[in-house]
């Protein structure tokens, strides 16, 4: 007799709430943490899992936490694609920015259902019409807007709209029929890793698959281990997980990358097949070393993307400095960048200084961004020889920019590279194919005198922009 097939169960959605930065989203969540989440006493909420389950009526939903600022692109993008629901906020006192437009794209990219918030709407700047009116200038026409994508205006200090907000949430799950098989191998995403001192590797990890217990084989498409803990997103020690919930696992041989696909089963299993990306590719002439170090896997790989272009990593890794990170930046002669990382004692942070290794390191990914790019343009500072200060734009097609400037130290030349810097930061180089005094063709513009210029140049050329021809010391 064939075996019975088993109905497929129905799962909770895993939602992530994405949007522009200071447009709510913190706030959203932290009242869904304080008022919904499940099973509040068990142990507290594991702070650094990046995902956690609430219960709204008698129906679960998860959500994903991701970044704010637009250095974790990369970042939101995943959770956007790991999510089955997403919610595009959107402040009633601002309406639509850049973030919530990127925020679109990759919901569209990804294929996403998703539903708006427009928060803020107790703020006495609020102005709802406005902001429907304004996201129906950027394609997303509302329902009640001649659209049919649903919204709901909430207040995340009085919880106003919120239950409904969830409502909406719930009936596109509905509609989005989300299943899974209890019969079928345990499998989801990898939401977060870091390296834990007392504990090891731990991976925060959402299921969307069969059923994931302790003990089973684990398998990504860079990493093995086996599950010797297995926690609920509130620390609490379980023996089984069902979809769509949020655990914490320990028990990787390595540090597993931010959403990256795993597989549970009490099989042996080789490495899923993924194409992956070293992140050493193309890196430009003049970028300096560096040791970059992130306190979990997914801030490592945002440190990398914002610092491509500007350095050649020696090595990548996650937790706290340590001497053999010190010794490998001394020998290379390479800088160390750390974010969210701190040094692994007082005789670390001594042999750095012995050693004269520059460490940069910060919470704040802006400000690391800004100190190394200081750094950068002081350690490469050219020798000029000639310097112009850009006055007027007055036009570009393709790569070809014409612009006005004074030449306001030493001499240029035309046919020679010209480094374009915005702030004292480097943004692009370009060639100057010609040079005009009052019209008349030039060869070269010495100091005091304005000129037109034509430049080849891939990044757009604002007013106050430099351009200097130098030679490298």
């Amino acid at each position: 007799m064939a075996k019975e097939q088993t109905k497929p169960n129905k799962r909770p959605p895993i939602v992530v709430v994405m949007g522009h930065v200071d447009h709510g989203k913190t706030s959203f969540l932290d009242y869904l943490r304080k008022t919904k989440i499940v099973d509040k006493e068990a142990g507290g909420i594991t702070q650094s899992i990046g995902a956690y389950e609430i219960k709204h009526g008698e129906n679960k939903i998860t959500f994903i936490d991701t970044p704010g600022h637009e250095a974790f692109k990369a970042m939101r993008t995943r959770c956007a694609t790991v999510a089955d629901i997403a919610v595009l906020v959107v402040s009633a006192d601002e309406g639509p920015k850049s973030q919530t437009e990127e925020s679109i794209k990759m919901l569209k990219e990804s294929n996403t259902p998703f539903v708006v918030a427009i928060t803020k709407i107790d703020s006495p700047r609020a102005d709802i019409q406005k902001t429907q009116n304004d996201l129906m200038s950027i394609d997303i026409c509302l329902e009640g807007c001649g659209g049919n994508i649903s919204w709901q205006g909430i207040s995340s200090k009085t919880g106003e709209g919120i239950s409904d907000l969830l409502d909406l949430i719930l009936l596109l799950a509905e509609m989005s029929e989300l299943t899974y098989s209890s019969q079928a191998r345990a499998s989801g995403f990898v939401i977060e890793s870091k390296k834990d001192n007392r504990r090891g590797i731990m991976a925060s990890l959402v299921l969307k698959d069969g059923t994931l217990k302790q003990g089973q084989n684990i398998v990504t498409s860079t990493v093995t281990g086996r599950i010797k803990i297995l926690e609920d997103f509130t620390g609490k020690n379980i023996a089984e997980l069902t979809p769509s919930a949020p655990a914490l696992v320990i028990g990787f041989d390595a540090m597993p990358s931010t959403g990256e696909e795993f597989v549970a089963t009490e099989e042996s299993l080789p490495l899923l097949q993924t194409k992956q990306c070293d992140g050493k590719n193309n890196i430009p002439e003049g970028a300096i070393a560096a040791v970059l170090k992130a306190d979990l896997t997914g801030s490592l790989e945002v440190l990398k993307d914002v610092l491509a272009g500007k350095i050649k990593p020696i090595d990548c890794s996650v937790g706290s400095i340590t001497d053999g990170d010190i010794k490998s930046a001394f020998a290379t002669k390479a800088v160390i960048i750390a974010f969210r990382s701190k040094f692994d004692g007082r005789q670390v942070e001594m042999f750095a200084k012995n050693n004269e290794v520059k460490v940069f390191s910060s919470d704040i990914i802006y400000e690391l961004i800004k100190s190394v790019d200081e750094y950068i343009a002081e350690v490469s500072e050219p020798e000029v020889a000639g310097k112009i200060e850009v006055l007027a734009i007055f036009g570009k097609k393709d790569n070809k920019q014409v612009i006005g400037g004074k030449v306001i130290e030493g001499s240029i030349k035309i046919g020679k590279k010209a480094e374009i810097r915005r702030k004292g930061v480097l943004i692009d180089d370009g060639k100057i194919t010609n040079l005009q005094i009052g019209k008349v063709d030039v060869k070269e513009v010495e100091s005091g005198n304005e000129c037109g210029i034509l430049i080849d140049s891939v990044a757009p050329i604002k007013i106050g922009d430099e351009l200097s021809q130098a030679t490298i010391k």
